[in-house]
């Protein structure tokens, strides 16, 4: 389900989500900087805990309570993504609309932005009454073929 997010225009760099800090006056933060560096570099969702354990194996200096606050931070600004899962949660770095592929058999979540045809949009309007505004569609498979 999508967010409102604070956002006018999408995020699809490093340098959108850090104006994007300055804009919503948040300071950017060392620690802060990282997590994003990070988000923008690994291009995948990854759980609090694979972000601090990726940025102390990189030498940075942070702690479990800064990647957690700073997270929290800028996915309440609509800056990353948070996805809720059974499992915990991810981050990711595209935080505008978009939709997933989530791939059964190696866990991952794969990010692709899909515009449906407007006679769809008008089909599920009709069928439901509501306006639709946005959407975010999740596919299920298997990366593997031998998998399925």
């Amino acid at each position: 389900m999508p967010k409102q997010a604070v956002t006018t225009k999408p995020i699809r760099s490093l340098e959108d989500a850090l104006e994007q800090c300055q804009l919503l006056g948040m300071r950017v933060s060392r620690q802060r900087r990282f997590i994003l560096e990070l988000l923008w570099q690994a291009n995948e969702h990854l759980s609090a805990r694979e972000i601090y354990d990726r940025l102390n194996q990189q030498g940075k200096d942070i702690g479990h309570t800064s990647v957690y606050q700073n997270l929290e931070a800028l996915s309440s600004q609509g800056i990353i993504e948070c996805i809720e899962r059974c499992d915990g949660r991810l981050y990711g770095n595209i935080s505008d609309s978009h939709s997933h592929v989530n791939c059964v058999d190696t866990n991952q979540i794969l990010d692709v932005h899909i515009e449906l045809p407007e006679e769809f949009i008008r089909q599920v309007e009709q069928q439901t009454g509501v306006k639709i505004t946005d959407y975010s569609i999740n596919f299920y498979g298997y990366r593997n073929s031998q998998a399925s």
